[in-house]
């Protein structure tokens, strides 16, 4: 028998990437399209979870394993939302200045027969002091645009990341750790 097919419930192309170092290329994508708004009062973690169960559950196909993720910048017990204009980016910049946060990467792989599996990453980052000039040349940049916590720590903001504790991974968007160990628990072959 070969391998299981996997379905990959994102149409992120950096968790496509992501996936590919681990050897692994989904049979098929199928973005789950759900409600993300956080419940009032969830705390960022089981709001991280709940999105990735809820993704995996929506795409569930009996034709083979569905990998979810759902990546989420903390500040404190406050959720931060992905940027979709250029002011929202300059608040979550300016919040995240000169503190660290967490962020919070939470996978979830729903096999054929309906059971879940789960993972969760959580990685400390901490941002320089940003000046005024750097919060607008990377507004300028565009590369915040519909980024969890206005950035992409792939880029141009990793030169003004001075610490981060956790999976690099993880903070792009699928925690490789998590990951690989979660297919292999379900008879993924992975080198």
């Amino acid at each position: 028998m070969g391998q299981p097919a996997l379905i990959l419930a994102s149409a992120s192309p950096r968790r496509r990437e992501l996936l590919a170092r681990l050897g692994v290329t989904p049979s098929a994508i199928a973005p789950a399209d759900i409600d993300e708004t956080p419940a009032k009062g969830e705390l960022p973690r089981d709001y991280a979870k709940r999105m990735a169960r809820e993704k995996a559950e929506a795409a569930k196909s009996e034709d083979g394993f569905v990998l979810a993720g759902d990546t989420v910048v903390a500040a404190g017990r406050r959720i931060l939302p992905k940027a979709e204009d250029e002011a929202t980016a300059r608040k979550c910049l300016e919040l995240l200045s000169g503190r660290r946060h967490r962020v919070l990467s939470a996978i979830a792989l729903c096999a054929p027969d309906g059971s879940l599996r789960e993972r969760l990453s959580e990685t400390m980052v901490m941002f320089k002091r940003l000046s005024p000039g750097e919060i607008e040349a990377y507004i300028a940049s565009g590369e915040w645009e519909g980024k969890a916590g206005g950035y992409a720590i792939q880029g141009i903001a990793e030169g003004l990341i001075s610490r981060i504790h956790g999976s690099h991974s993880g903070v792009v968007g699928l925690p490789l750790y998590e990951t690989r160990a979660l297919l292999k628990s379900a008879g993924f072959d992975i080198a």
